[in-house]
C-alpha cells in the first residue's frame, strides 16, 4: 500500500503535529488522578495506542509530553525519531526493519523529553503506531516553541530548526 490508501483505509486524520494519526486504542479503565504523579493534574486512560504516518514533506514537530511513550515500526521506510532529554542530550532513535543498520521495531521517548520525527532521506512514507501510559492526552501536549528552545539548547540549532 502506499500512504495514501493507508491514510484512506486506516480513516487517519490529520495530527497537529504533522502527519496523520488514528486512534485504535483507549482503555476503558482510568487511573484516578491522585495515584499519578502531580504533574498529570487529573485522571487519565491507563493506556492509548494510535497509527502515525508520516509523508517525505512530513515533519513531527518537536513536542513533549507527560508520559513515556512506546513507538513502533509497520510499514515504510525508517523513521528518525529526534530526542532532546531534559540535561539537553539529543539523541536519535532510528525505526525500521532494517536490524542490521541499527534500525529498530520498536523504542521508547521518556516522559518530559522533546522529541519529533521526520522520514529518513529516501523515504517515501513512514507507518509507526505510538502507545502512551498512561493515556495521551492533550492537555499533557505541549507544542515547542522555536526560540524558547534555541534558548535552552543552542547547540542542538539545526535539529530545532528543522523540526519545529
Amino acid at each position: 500500500m502506499n500512504a495514501q490508501e493507508y491514510v484512506q483505509t486506516l480513516q487517519m486524520q490529520s495530527h497537529p503535529e504533522g502527519g496523520y494519526f488514528a486512534e485504535t486504542y483507549r482503555s476503558a479503565e482510568m487511573v484516578a488522578g491522585d495515584a499519578l504523579p502531580e504533574r498529570f493534574g487529573g485522571s487519565r486512560a491507563m493506556s492509548t495506542a494510535i497509527y502515525f504516518l508520516l509523508e517525505s514533506h512530513h515533519i513531527s514537530a518537536l513536542h513533549r509530553i507527560q508520559s513515556d511513550e512506546v513507538w513502533h515500526f509497520y510499514d515504510g521506510g525508517p523513521l528518525d525519531v529526534f530526542v532532546i532529554d531534559p540535561a539537553g542530550e539529543l539523541y536519535i532513535i532510528r525505526l525500521g526493519r532494517d536490524l542490521s543498520a541499527g534500525e529498530v521495531f520498536q523504542a521508547v521517548v521518556p516522559a518530559g523529553c522533546w522529541f519529533g520525527s521526520k522520514p529518513a532521506v529516501g523515504t517515501a512514507f513512514s507507518l509507526v503506531g505510538c502507545t502512551v501510559a498512561p493515556g495521551f492526552d492533550f492537555a499533557d501536549f505541549e507544542l515547542a516553541d522555536q526560540e524558547a528552545l534555541l534558548a535552552e539548547f543552542p547547540q542542538h540549532a539545526a535539529v530545532i530548526r528543522q523540526l519545529t
